[in-house]
């Protein structure tokens, strides 16, 4: 915040130099951050202030601060108003319909002003801190902005219609002109919150006036406005609109409804005294009760044992005085009650943060060392450890990547009945969307590695993934996979780099589940997934952990792939492979090496093109052949000979007694059941 030296030495009392003024506020906690002269001669300093501290946006405030380190007294300005005018209800009703937007709406109403140029001292003022000044009603206004902290507002009594002031909700494709020389009609949206006469929309609550009730040359009764607004609503329509005023900025740290009425009353006597007039008898207002103060209790033991110094219960009675707490000891703690521009302090914690800080930070001790506890590596983190070690060594790379990803690239991959969540920030600018999917970013990441010439791209990432369903937004952990065929683009044909890449991914996911516990892995191919040509939830003992496909062709396509490319996701948290995570490692069982050899046998079959390796497995096991120990798939061979909708898939099927050598005729009669079994349940054809 700009400052005025000699604007601050005004409720100063013995006034402060320059070089004071920033030395204290520094210790307050409000840095210096430069200075110079105005253009009209008059010192100003650059004073930083921190967003919890909108009670030192103004001069007063950071007066009070330097008033208690500097041991400095405080003046207050001297306000007087006349009484007995014409009532106000005369003039003027006010109808608050927002109370949970605008706790407290407040007017006063002045007649017969003559506006015109300010006096000197009030102009050198505002320069002084780079403001213009304008004329002495709306001079006024900015004087009391900058001096208590309140934003405040006239309007040009005579133009508001109806005789009424109501706070309201912004109808649908309401306009409004805010004031300005080059301001555009607004169109308004019922998230905004208006002041508006009984027609229209006189003002934008908390942000800017209306350029239709200004006051003007000819201006001779105003209404003055003085008020409180929601600081979420506020920043929500100032953004909105790309509209900052020095109202907004204060409103958006808070502003107590309880300090308004001494803003009010000084604003109220500073135009009778600039611009003449009669007050009208009263104030108009609504809006909720004002919250009684808030009484937070601090032990000064607990004080002393935190901050390590020896400070005494008299020494923090001072300080606590001097901030304008009320304190009041006992034998066990010391209640204050917290005046209503303090936003901030509502704690213990709070009160000794402030003793710490009026004392001075300086006189806290250092320690030289910190003792520092190791925590054991948690299961979560040591099983996701060794998943991405597994992957690594697979060849795989990690990736980490921005949350925010476009809308055509989120709406791909986003499920069916669910809405994607969107940042309402200008910042993020063509890419607004928290992401569903972890694939559009493995996607963007793939294409840039292929431009650089890598031809064969395996990527994996663990992020959080976003989407809301009924109104209820939902977070998800995964990891995601992402595999291009190892052959890189070649000769074949797409299926057949698709099906390689597959086979990769896949077994990686069997390698993932192997990592975090035993369970049998099962693509359910029944369950279509949102941005996939051929897809399948994964499943683990019939419990669903994630889905993997095929990336479809138009996806890969507007992301700058010409190639097939598979991806996975497999949920960490809150469900999928998280109960196992966080048991992390599983418990193992160490058995016996096999103490005979084995006979493996390899069988082809012929089969249609929908047939699943699931579907072949249960259809080997089905005839519970006794001495197979394992079935593993050896390959998949598509086209020449072969009719389009058929496939060759090769098994290896291994064969172990764990008594004896097994001898070649013990094992034809498992094949032939094995064969049966396979023909009768899925009709294929054993090939020789």
């Amino acid at each position: 915040m700009r400052t005025s030296i000699n604007w601050l030495n005004d409720y100063l009392d013995p006034a402060l130099d320059a070089e004071t003024q920033a030395d204290l506020l520094t210790a307050a906690g409000f840095p210096f951050d430069g200075e110079d002269v105005a253009e009209n001669g008059e010192p100003w300093q650059e004073i930083e202030t921190t967003s919890n501290r909108g009670d030192c946006l103004c001069h007063f405030g950071l007066a009070r601060e330097a008033a208690l380190l500097g041991g400095s007294r405080l003046k207050m300005p001297e306000i007087t108003l006349p009484q007995g005018g014409a009532s106000i209800s005369e003039s003027i009703e006010v109808r608050n319909t927002e109370p949970d937007r605008c706790p407290l709406y407040t007017g006063r109403v002045i007649r017969g002003v003559t506006v015109g140029p300010s006096p000197d001292w009030l102009q050198r003022r505002l320069i002084a801190i780079g403001l213009v000044p304008r004329n002495n009603l709306v001079d006024a206004t900015n004087f009391v902005l900058f001096e208590y902290g309140q934003p405040t507002h006239v309007f040009d009594l005579d133009t508001l219609r109806g005789g009424r002031i109501e706070i309201r909700a912004a109808r649908s494709g309401e306009r409004f002109l805010p004031i300005g020389e080059d301001a555009e009609p607004l169109e308004l949206v019922p998230a905004d919150l208006v002041i508006a006469d009984a027609e229209r929309a006189v003002a934008m609550a908390g942000v800017k006036g209306g350029a239709e009730t200004s006051v003007t040359d000819g201006t001779t009764n105003i209404l003055l406005e003085a008020a409180t607004f929601d600081p979420v609503g506020v920043r929500n329509t100032a953004r909105r609109h790309r509209i900052a005023s020095d109202s907004s900025y204060r409103f958006e740290r808070g502003v107590h409804a309880a300090e308004i009425s001494v803003a009010m009353d000084r604003l109220t006597a500073l135009i009778l005294e600039l611009a003449g007039g009669e007050l009208c008898d009263g104030v108009v207002a609504d809006g909720q009760p004002i919250p009684e103060p808030r009484a937070v209790s601090m032990r000064p033991a607990r004080c002393r044992a935190v901050l390590g110094i020896d400070i005494s219960d008299q020494e923090i009675l001072r300080l606590l005085e001097g901030l304008g707490f009320a304190p009041n000891a006992s034998a066990e703690d010391i209640r204050c009650t917290i005046p209503p521009r303090r936003l901030d302090i509502d704690r213990e914690a709070d009160l000794i943060e402030e003793i710490a800080r009026t004392h001075g930070l300086d006189a806290l001790p250092i320690n030289e060392t910190i003792r520092i506890r190791a925590v054991a590596p948690q299961p979560v983190d040591e099983g996701l450890n060794a998943i991405r070690e597994m992957l690594v060594g697979a060849g795989f790379h990690e990736t980490v990547t921005h949350t925010l990803i476009g809308p055509e690239a989120a709406a791909a991959f986003l499920e069916t009945g669910h809405d994607v969540l969107k940042v309402d920030d200008d910042r993020a600018a063509a890419e607004p969307i928290l992401r569903p999917s972890l694939v559009p970013s493995l996607l963007r990441v793939a294409k840039h590695n292929h431009d650089l010439g890598t031809s064969n791209v395996r990527l994996f990432e663990t992020a959080s993934v976003f989407d809301q369903c009924d109104g209820q937004h939902r977070e998800r952990r995964l990891l995601g996979l992402l595999v291009d065929s190892p052959e890189g683009g070649g000769t074949r044909d797409a299926a057949s780099l698709g099906q390689a890449a597959f086979g990769v991914l896949r077994t990686t996911i069997d390698r993932v589940v192997r990592i975090v516990g035993d369970g049998e892995v099962e693509i359910d191919r029944s369950v279509e997934v949102p941005g996939f040509a051929a897809s399948g939830v994964i499943r683990v003992n019939g419990r669903s952990i994630g889905t993997l496909g095929v990336v479809e062709s138009d996806v890969a396509a507007r992301s700058g792939h010409d190639r097939p490319l598979v991806a996975a996701e497999i949920e960490l948290a809150p469900e999928g492979v998280a109960e196992a995570l966080s048991t992390w490692p599983p418990e193992s069982t160490a058995t016996a090496l096999p103490a005979f050899p084995s006979i493996d046998r390899d069988l082809t079959i012929l089969v249609d093109e929908p047939v699943s390796w699931a579907e072949l497995e249960r259809a080997v096991r089905s005839g519970t052949p006794e001495l197979l120990e394992s079935t593993e798939f050896v390959t998949v061979f598509r086209g020449r000979k072969l009719p389009a909708d058929r496939k060759a898939i090769t098994l290896r099927l291994r064969f172990r007694a764990s008594d004896r050598t097994l001898r070649h005729d013990e094992v034809d009669p498992q094949m032939k059941t094995i064969t049966d079994s396979l023909i009768g349940s899925v009709g294929g054809e054993i090939r020789q």
